[in-house]
């Protein structure tokens, strides 16, 4: 089992920046070059893989014979961007450009024939001009196959009844809910289910209308609807195949009311529920939740499996609270939610983000569909890299979960924010611990820092760092009044009793002028942040922590279109170091890419195409003759 402490503890340095590092200002030229050359080849194309590991934990690289002078020595970074580059470009080639490949690449990668309804949808990506890369819809099936090793009768049967539906019928698309008053998540995503008539058959699309996940199966049984999947999983001969859905018609009469079982009234112990999904032989498996959180911040003791030298390496790991049990003080998803209602049965329902241990069926979140410059970045997305500031911001609210008075130390957006508030962290460096309540400085010798090897950590924060709440959200609040705006008009912002006096409220900064600094971080609130695709889509270089997962994840790559960071965030001083330290234009190339990549394959109509596949997907295993569901036009 993975051991936890309160305190720090020995742990062998990551990388010594004193030992010295070099830039590898070749390898970016190398990598700009070959992504040009292989853009003018190959039609621009690009592919994901931010769900691989790119080496064994155990993995070293030979290093030459000597000591290393300054900047003399390759930095953990340079590596993990290097070996990104050569996946995504070992990728481009998979490019599918007509029918026949997407559905050969399909029967490869998913061991059946496509879903009817295949070529309408293959034909529509190729007049949107969409990149289609059949890894980039792996998610689709992490997420339907579970449901194969359930009844279809019953699924559709659990699927009619819900409160939160949008319906299909006869190549229309509508809505039915219980709370129209509801932020109108529901009628973004009908919008978005309306492009794709009447292409679609008639379906049932059960909605999560909460901030909060909702289903977490335990893993036995879910490991078990899995063999279920595999032991039916098949090429049918092509002769067997229909390509004819069965339609709903068995649903449209009386209904029989479904109770999933809904748990409600004990989000402090949600812990509890969700290490019940992960593996047996997990590190978080038999941690239980912590029985008070009037405790201080617990820290891992040891380096994470999915790190190299301190720096995240697998992305899709470092997600993972199974992995983590840590991360059951350390995120306000595991001390108090919101609200909770949570079921262990399996329900086919859609979400916008979820916990890599949910069994929601993913989409892209309403928000993104919204057009809020918030959420979609707007007209203008910041000026060019250098034009911009040099630094970091950061401006939202308190939330993350219901804090309280003994509590709120272990939020995970409090931590963030006295974590990169260079006063906070001088007054920690100078022995006033209790200033921080959020988190420890790691010892000096884990990443080797010069500004905190010299004491100065505090003041470099301060040099480059604007991170800051707007609102404090607590329970209760109380409110002051703070300027605002470029006239600083004022205005009644939310404070609080127990957490104002380590953190002052700030006026906020619209997304314009948060795109002229050069570096946008990004945590959770209470579910996933919908302002990343906007980051995304700005000039300046993103950012990543997350313990959620969303529909995107196989088609944006760390390292080449963003720079992950732990949800500890006890690497970011580490990675702010790397970039402000002289390697400006490998943040800019980060930037640049993401930038150019998003506009590839993260715009609406790249959103309809995957919910598109994805009802196809779910309309076959819904249907009693799911078996011999095929799509084998390009087989004759």
């Amino acid at each position: 089992m993975l051991q936890i402490t309160r305190a720090l503890g020995a742990m062998p340095p990551l990388y010594s920046y004193a030992a010295g590092r070099r830039r590898l200002r070749f390898i970016i030229l190398a990598s700009a070059l070959l992504f040009a050359l292989a853009f003018f080849l190959l039609g621009d194309v690009s592919a994901p893989f931010s769900s691989v590991t790119f080496r064994p934990p155990g993995w070293t690289r030979k290093r030459p014979a000597g000591n290393a002078s300054s900047h003399g020595q390759q930095h953990p970074i340079d590596e993990l961007i290097e070996e990104a580059n050569s996946r995504f470009r070992g990728l481009l080639s998979k490019r599918s450009y007509t029918v026949s490949q997407a559905a050969s690449r399909y029967r490869e990668r998913r061991g059946r024939h496509p879903p009817p309804g295949f070529e309408a949808w293959f034909a529509q990506a190729q007049k949107d001009g969409a990149v289609i890369v059949e890894e980039f819809f792996d998610r689709i099936h992490h997420d339907i196959n579970p449901f194969w090793g359930l009844n279809p009768k019953d699924l559709r049967a659990q699927a009619t009844v819900q409160p939160q539906v949008i319906r299909v019928r006869n190549g229309k698309a509508d809505f039915v809910t219980d709370d129209p008053n509801r932020q109108p998540w529901i009628q973004h995503w009908t919008e978005l289910v309306k492009d794709m008539m009447p292409h679609l058959p008639d379906l049932d699309m059960v909605i999560n209308f909460m901030d909060e996940t909702r289903i977490l199966v335990p893993w036995e049984k879910i490991a078990e609807y899995m063999k279920a999947e595999q032991a039916n999983r098949k090429l049918i001969d092509p002769k067997a195949a229909t390509t004819a859905y069965s339609g709903l018609k068995d649903v449209e009469g009386e209904k029989a009311p479904y109770d999933p079982g809904w748990i409600s009234g004990d989000a402090p112990k949600f812990w509890d529920y969700l290490r019940a999904a992960c593996p047996p032989d997990s590190p978080s498996r038999n941690v239980a939740a912590l029985p008070s959180f009037n405790v201080s911040i617990e820290y891992p003791t040891e380096p994470m499996p999915f790190t190299f030298k301190g720096f995240i390496q697998n992305f899709t790991q470092a997600q993972d609270p199974c992995l983590q049990p840590h991360l059951r003080g350390m995120h306000g998803t595991f001390i108090e939610s919101v609200s909770m209602s949570t079921t262990r049965s399996l329900l086919p329902m859609f979400a916008g983000s979820k916990l890599p241990q949910n069994n929601e069926i993913l989409i892209p979140g309403a928000m993104y569909l919204s057009d809020r410059e918030f959420y979609n970045g707007g007209e203008t997305h910041g000026p060019n890299w250098s034009y911009k500031r040099n630094g970091l911001i950061w401006r939202g609210t308190a939330s993350g979960g219901r804090n309280k008075e003994d509590t709120w130390w272990h939020f995970h957006r409090h931590r963030f924010v006295q974590m990169m508030n260079g006063t906070t962290v001088g007054a920690m460096e100078a022995g006033n611990e209790a200033r921080g309540p959020t988190f420890r400085l790691l010892p000096k010798e884990r990443y080797s820092l010069p500004s905190q090897l010299q004491g100065k950590l505090g003041e470099w924060l301060s040099s480059f760092s604007d991170v800051a709440f707007v609102n404090l959200e607590c329970h209760p609040y109380a409110e002051e009044e703070v300027g605002t705006g470029a006239d600083k008009h004022m205005e009644m912002r939310r404070t609080c009793p127990y957490s104002s006096p380590y953190m002052a409220i700030q006026p906020g900064k619209p997304m314009k002028e948060q795109y002229e600094y050069k570096y946008l971080p990004d945590v959770d609130g209470n579910s996933f942040s919908a302002r990343w695709r906007a980051f995304l889509q700005s000039t300046s270089m993103p950012l990543k922590a997350t313990i959620y997962s969303e529909w995107h994840d196989d088609r944006i790559i760390p390292w080449v279109h963003f720079v992950p960071f732990d949800n500890s965030y006890g690497d970011i001083y580490a990675i702010m170091d790397y970039f402000l330290d002289g390697r400006d234009k490998a943040a800019e190339i980060i930037a640049t890419e993401g930038k150019k990549w998003v506009e590839q394959v993260y715009r609406r109509e790249d959103m309809k195409l995957y919910v598109w596949r994805l009802l196809l997907e779910y309309a076959r295993v819904v249907d009693d003759k799911r078996d011999i569901l095929a799509f084998i036009e390009d087989l004759k």
